[in-house]
């Protein structure tokens, strides 16, 4: 990973100059909370070559192979974000990964809410976003990416489930030119939402998603929270929830995420 090459790729954004490149660490998120609570400032950014100890939503491990994906964390500090407002940030992550692909290699994800990417069945991406707040503003949030870019193969375990860039595509890809692509693309949500064209933060938001996402609405899914329940996603309330209708009535999925049926 070049890092003259990543800083020239993302002049101007949010990370300009603020770039920290790895060769191997145990974990970008941990680097980069690390960082957050000594007062790193906003935009500061971790990328590695390789993980040993990825993490993903609900403490599941992230397959991190040397050499071919994309492993990056990064610090936001949203002075005019309260918690409760925070999935926005998520979401708009979800989002730039979705552009930022699309532009890169011509693939078209699907964003399963709140913030996995894939192909098909098959995840390429997972997103996890942790902050620290003190009563209701955010002190800071950091959201790390992993993306299978060029993985060719991966273990028996997780061949059903996860596919990469490369696999898609019948190629090679350039792996700093689609880490500037998503990040360029999250610098201009996060501008958004900071500074909204219109209404409150997120509405514009909201209105895109649906675009993106098959898992927003008439998608028959699990959920593994609050003891696990099945229903159709009725589309996302304005804090960018995801609802879903059951035969016990709607109900609002708050944390975790959604799966195909069990």
């Amino acid at each position: 990973m070049d890092l003259r090459r990543i800083e020239s790729a993302l002049s101007g954004t949010v990370f300009d100059r603020k770039v920290h490149v790895f060769a191997r660490v145990e974990s970008t998120n941990a680097l980069a909370v690390k960082a957050a609570m000594e007062g790193a400032p906003e935009g500061t950014l971790f990328v590695a070559d390789a993980q040993t100890a990825g993490r993903g939503r609900g403490g599941h491990g992230w397959h991190s192979e040397a050499g071919t994906g994309l492993y990056l964390s990064f610090v936001l500090r949203p002075a005019k974000m309260i918690a409760r407002e925070a999935l926005w940030l998520s979401l708009a992550a979800g989002a730039a990964v979705h552009d930022g692909v699309r532009e890169a290699t011509g693939i078209s994800a699907d964003l399963r809410w709140p913030n996995d990417l894939l192909v098909g069945s098959k995840k390429f991406c997972g997103i996890l976003a942790e902050q620290q707040s003190e009563g209701e503003d955010v002190r800071f949030m950091v959201v790390g990416i992993g993306i299978n870019v060029n993985h060719a193969e991966f273990p028996p375990e997780l061949n059903e489930i996860a596919t990469s860039l490369r696999i898609v595509a019948g190629r090679e890809q350039d792996r700093i030119k689609v880490l500037e692509l998503v990040l360029r693309a999250f610098d201009r949500e996060y501008r958004r939402l900071l500074h909204p064209p219109r209404g409150s933060a997120g509405e514009e938001l909201l209105q895109r998603l649906p675009r993106i996402s098959t898992w927003i609405s008439g998608k028959q899914v699990h959920v593994p929270e609050q003891g696990g329940y099945d229903g159709v996603t009725a589309g996302l309330d304005q804090r960018g929830f995801l609802l879903v209708r059951t035969a016990q009535g709607m109900r609002t999925v708050l944390s975790g995420g959604v799966r195909e049926p069990l």
